[in-house]
């Protein structure tokens, strides 16, 4: 297959040429344009007019989740641009799509588009939409304007997966799962064991395996929420970073009632420990990944939660 990627320098698609530059024709389309092995050529996006007949196009370029706390005057500015890139490049590139030769469209939006937090056992594809903050605000404004268009889509044919991945990571990542392994390596105790939390991660090489199979199989266009098989509790997560590092896991079964009680003295003295970022570091946010697997006709992915968890710890 031909492919076009945008945003094919970042994380994820820097990776993603990595797993599938062996059996398809790569394009990229970014904002930088150096050369990388296994990218025919790069285009920048003034440069629509030029770019190749492709069979699909994977929609990743966009501005990540930043959770950095910001002043009250800033976030206008910081909402302006989350829409300019996450939902303005999303259109732009979606409209080139419906007037190309270009059978598939696969948009990354993100778990954060459908909820921020999790109020059921897990987080499935028919939820009402509630996003917070500007980052899944942007790309739920993306969703909106694909599926406005879908009358055009089914019309010509074409097939269109609006993908909602959780956490991803693997070799590259920069995001909590690093802040986690610093904290872990410096031998700092985790003070939150009592709390009993699970998350889902998607690691890279299940990423990857997911983009192939539904270029090749070509399954009904929608929504789809994308998460390794098993939910991962903080707990085991620490025990994982301190094993990749040869150490004992250090973890405090600190009572409940007194932490909640330091997070709330941190709301007031502004410390780092508040009752937001406690919410953050205990709750549950399970996604469910079965539509996903029903679509490719499979039980399982290739790489388990915790051994794609310790892949990447390695490379760290």
């Amino acid at each position: 297959m031909t492919l076009l990627i945008t945003g094919i320098h970042g994380f994820v698609g820097s990776n993603l040429v990595e797993a599938l530059k062996e059996n398809h024709t790569i394009y990229g389309l970014d904002i930088i344009s150096p050369e990388k092995e296994g990218i025919i050529q790069t285009y920048s996006w003034n440069e629509l007019d030029s770019l190749p007949q492709v069979d699909t196009i994977i929609h990743l370029a966009g501005k990540a989740h930043d959770m950095k706390p910001r002043r009250r005057d800033a976030l206008q500015s910081v909402s302006t641009e989350y829409v300019n890139i996450n939902t303005g490049l999303t259109r732009t590139i979606f409209d080139y799509f419906l007037q190309s030769t270009a059978r598939q469209f696969i948009f990354f939006s993100s778990v954060k588009a459908a909820a921020d937090k999790v109020e059921s056992d897990c987080l499935t594809e028919d939820v009402v939409p509630k996003p917070v903050g500007p980052y899944g605000e942007s790309k739920i404004k993306a969703e909106e304007y694909i599926n406005g268009k879908w009358s055009i889509v089914n019309g010509q044919l074409k097939t269109v997966y609006i993908f909602r991945p959780c956490m991803i990571h693997g070799p590259g990542n920069k995001g909590n799962l690093n802040l986690l392994y610093r904290f872990v390596n410096k031998g700092i105790p985790y003070p939150l064991g009592a709390f009993e939390n699970t998350r889902s991660f998607l690691n890279i090489w299940n990423l990857s395996y997911i983009v192939e199979q539904f270029i090749l199989q070509h399954p009904e266009s929608g929504i789809y929420h994308l998460a390794d098989d098993d939910p991962v509790s903080t707990n085991e997560l620490i025990q994982l970073i301190a094993q990749s590092k040869g150490k004992k896991e250090w973890i405090w079964n600190w009572n409940k009632s007194l932490i909640k009680t330091l997070a709330k003295i941190g709301d007031s003295c502004r410390l780092p420990l508040n009752s937001d970022s406690l919410q953050k570091l205990t709750e549950n946010y399970v996604v469910s990944n079965q539509k996903m697997k029903q679509a490719l006709g499979i039980q399982q992915l290739p790489v388990g939660a915790k051994e794609g968890l310790i892949h990447t710890l390695k490379t760290f």
